[in-house]
């Protein structure tokens, strides 16, 4: 082989090399829950070929917010507004919202009553452990009658409350915080747990149906978000998957799909 078929085999191949590092480049690697956040990006890939997403699905322990930061992913879909905030002041980051996608709302569950009503005194109730969704599980609970907050905690989105903060609990429950995946797992061993919408739905449950109490849309703070970093909030794939996200598209194939357990809150 020459010296000139040699550097023009190299050149090629440094050619090849550069053209998958770009075509590598322009994938949109996005981390989402399983049920609906994988789903509703699955759907986004169908209606828009042109965007190139590689969905990777969370598991439990893993933080989506810091795959994020560390640059492990290059957006995330699976939180609300409140607990994003949360995490930055854990984090110590900064993070930019991309898009307002959907509600799931929080609801409570049962399989050993069939009405609040019928809550026993010193019932135990499952409630997420971690600080938002804490909070919104108790105001949940005050919504449905089982208990009453502090005077003060009138705002979800403003006053986050914890089990210190309740000032009446007639029937004496119990309160137990729980890791959120966790929780549709202790259902047999609790009177009450309060499930975020999709681990609900991955339990096979549907709030719209199965729970005894569920959070109204209305003015619900907890809209899930597509989440980047500042850096690429302006990042042409970013714009786009929020446009398709927002889109009335997506909000019809979340109507027909998920019957009031998740609720768009754009395009429609």
């Amino acid at each position: 082989m020459t010296p000139q078929a040699s550097f023009s085999l190299a050149g090629i191949a440094l050619s090849l090399t550069l053209a998958f590092s770009a075509q590598a480049a322009d994938t949109l690697r996005v981390a989402a829950d399983a049920v609906p956040h994988a789903e509703i990006l699955n759907y986004v890939k169908k209606i828009d070929p042109s965007l190139d997403i590689k969905i990777i699905e969370l598991t439990s322990g893993i933080n989506a917010n810091e795959l994020l930061a560390h640059g492990d992913v290059d957006a995330n879909y699976f939180q609300h507004v409140p607990y994003l905030r949360d995490q930055e002041k854990a984090l110590g980051q900064t993070f930019s919202v991309a898009a307002t996608v959907h509600i799931e709302p929080l609801g409570i569950y049962s399989r050993k009553v069939k009405s609040l009503k019928d809550v026993p005194d010193k019932g135990t109730v499952a409630v997420p452990n971690n600080v938002t969704n804490l909070s919104r599980a108790l105001y949940l609970l005050q919504s449905q009658g089982l208990i009453t907050l502090k005077p003060g905690f009138s705002d979800p989105a403003r006053d986050q409350a914890t089990p210190k903060d309740i000032a009446t609990n007639p029937k004496h429950l119990k309160i137990l915080e729980v890791e959120s995946p966790q929780i549709p797992r202790a259902l047999d061993d609790v009177d009450l747990a309060v499930i975020n919408g999709n681990y609900a739905l991955e339990a096979g449950l549907t709030p719209a149906k199965d729970a005894l109490g569920l959070e109204t849309a209305k003015n619900n703070p907890y809209a899930n978000i597509l989440v980047t970093t500042p850096q690429l909030a302006n990042d042409p794939r970013i714009k786009q998957l929020a446009k398709d996200l927002e889109s009335k598209q997506v909000a019809e194939f979340i109507q027909q799909n998920y019957k009031g357990s998740v609720i768009p809150v754009a395009g429609h």
